[in-house]
């Protein structure tokens, strides 16, 4: 990382998925095309590399929507259970809500849109070429676990 100390290696990828519970879809309705979110709560990221816009594609043509709700976090595990609690719809990486989608906690919304939506996964750490063997190691086994 060019205007840190730190280092960041690339470690995996996951899909990102919106998803919603069933009892916020039974009382606002399912959206059936992407731009149907701008009539529903869009609970979403607030660190600054996030933009308020998520990824579609429809009819062969990839595109940003802008969306809105009252509720933004900084993590997706979060976000996650705000829309397991039926406050809105949400935007995340699978591994974060793989077990709620599972136990039927969380549906998927829009999927037929998704344009291949994924997340980079990174570790992030200091010592660069000069970190101790048991960070390399740690970075290496979590490397081997998440592919």
């Amino acid at each position: 990382m060019a205007d840190s100390p730190l280092t960041a290696r690339r470690i995996g990828e996951t899909g990102r998925t919106i998803v919603a519970s069933p009892d916020y879809l039974a009382r606002h309705g399912t959206p059936q095309v992407p731009e149907d979110l701008h009539n529903h709560n869009c609970l979403n990221f607030n660190f600054r590399r996030a933009e308020p816009v998520w990824p579609f594609r429809k009819d062969g043509r990839d595109f940003a929507l802008t969306v809105h709700g009252n509720i933004e976090a900084n993590n997706g595990e979060t976000l996650g259970q705000l829309a397991i609690a039926g406050v809105g719809i949400t935007r995340v990486g699978n591994f974060s809500i793989a077990d709620d989608l599972a136990a039927g906690g969380l549906v998927p919304v829009l999927e037929s849109f998704n344009p291949g939506d994924v997340e980079q996964i990174h570790a992030i750490f200091v010592g660069g070429a000069n970190m101790p063997a048991r960070v390399r190691v740690f970075i290496d086994y979590i490397t081997s676990r998440i592919r």
